[in-house]
């Protein structure tokens, strides 16, 4: 059975919605700002950061940006009780320096709570980091093949956490005045919406193929990299939709702004491509949104969704990439129909 995207819903840096976080995304606009953090060289560092009224830290945090965020997605399926619908929540990694705790076992309860929503009992929490979403979208996809009416994969994320922008900064992952090969910081909550069939007259994003993958020479790792776990992931979702490499139309990943990662992607196309193609568009929406960890794969496939409906993607076919720190690859392939 078939699994679409057909809609989405986000609190952001640079919108708290999706239409305006989308719009500005387009508009190729960012909302970095300064933090309370000091840089190891002693810079501040600048950071997109989700203005929230009234303030909250910590989980609570994570759980006012998703809250919202939930609730576009559950106002978008009117004909359904929010109960009877699966949240599939995607979370920072358990190796993530700084991690706060509680996230697996109580973030999604206080998001839903928020909304007065009961969790349903197929909702599932997923400690992945980025490549959570992936995860997700092949359990989501798994539901809807067995008489779930729809699912939400969502997640929620911050770097702007002392413990976890601080170990970073020291390992000069974050991008800084005096590191430019780093990450630019974010934080955001994102969510999209997938049902058994596509949305009444608007254009919805098909799911063609998953692959996974696992990359022995990681971002820690001083091995040889020749993006064999991304490859890996291209040609299983490749084998999946039943098309070539050269079909796709462009490229959309969760790529955080370091080299390795750039590296990783030019490597798996250089290898994989085995036809000539003059262009291939990759989008980054991290340079807008700013690197948002398990938030960023639900993000990349609502800018997808967003460019098909507004009529300025390439074609209409996508690939989705995600990678996280431990070597976890993941490729999405979508079509948008209607």
């Amino acid at each position: 059975m078939s699994a679409y995207v057909v809609a989405s819903g986000m609190m952001t840096a640079i919108g708290l919605n999706a239409p305006s976080a989308l719009a500005a995304h387009r508009a190729a606009l960012d909302n970095y700002t300064e933090t309370r953090f000091l840089s190891h060289g002693g810079s501040w560092i600048y950071a997109a950061q989700v203005p929230l009224s009234p303030p909250a830290r910590g989980r609570d945090r994570l759980a006012a940006m998703l809250a919202p965020a939930l609730q576009e997605c559950f106002d978008a399926l009117p004909d359904l009780a929010p109960e009877t619908v699966p949240v599939l929540l995607c979370v920072a990694e358990k190796a993530r320096p700084g991690r706060l705790p509680a996230l697996d076992e109580s973030l999604l309860e206080a998001a839903l709570g928020r909304l007065d929503v009961e969790m349903n009992a197929s909702s599932k929490v997923y400690p992945h980091g980025s490549a959570g979403g992936a995860v997700a979208l092949r359990d989501a996809r798994a539901l809807l093949d067995t008489g779930a009416p729809a699912v939400i994969v969502a997640g929620t994320d911050s770097f702007l956490v002392s413990g976890t922008i601080t170990a970073l900064d020291r390992a000069e992952r974050i991008l800084t005045e005096e590191n430019t090969n780093g990450f630019p910081a974010g934080e955001a909550a994102s969510a999209i919406v997938l049902t058994r069939g596509p949305a009444s007259g608007r254009r919805s994003m098909r799911l063609l193929g998953l692959g996974f993958g696992a990359e022995e020479a990681t971002i820690h790792t001083d091995l040889p990299l020749r993006a064999d776990g991304l490859l890996a992931s291209i040609r299983e979702a490749l084998g999946e939709a039943g098309i070539s490499f050269e079909n796709i139309d462009y490229r959309i990943s969760d790529l955080s702004g370091e080299q390795y990662y750039f590296k990783e992607v030019a490597l798996s196309m250089q290898r994989g491509l085995r036809v000539r193609k003059d262009n291939m568009d990759l989008w980054t929406p991290t340079s807008e949104f700013g690197y948002t960890g398990a938030a960023a794969f639900p993000i990349v496939m609502a800018v997808a969704l967003s460019a098909a409906r507004k009529n300025y993607a390439p074609g209409p076919l996508v690939m989705a990439h995600a990678a996280d720190d431990a070597g976890r690859r993941a490729t999405a392939i979508f079509q948008q129909e209607g």
